[in-house]
């Protein structure tokens, strides 16, 4: 198992557990990807994104997507796309 950088989170929501990454490279709905940080470190499968509230099933390099997240993220922290 491979991981690919992807983005890093540029800010979070904690009230409703989101993300903010700005993206430097694509990602898909489906995709599994691996939040690390300092002190963030789990993996997750995307279930929904989103641009400026519409949802969206893929995004490409340079977007600033939402994503729901399971657990705390923080500022700075890195997002991975992990691949077989």
């Amino acid at each position: 198992m491979s991981e690919i950088l992807v983005g890093r989170v540029t800010h979070y929501f904690g009230r409703i557990g989101v993300a903010v990454v700005k993206l430097s490279a694509p990602l898909s709905q489906g995709d599994t990807v691996h939040f690390r940080g300092k002190s963030t470190d789990f993996m997750q499968t995307l279930e929904s994104m989103q641009i400026e509230h519409h949802p969206v099933r893929e995004a490409k390099a340079g977007d600033e997507v939402a994503i729901k997240v399971l657990n705390r993220v923080h500022e700075g922290d890195e997002v991975y796309q992990v691949t077989a």
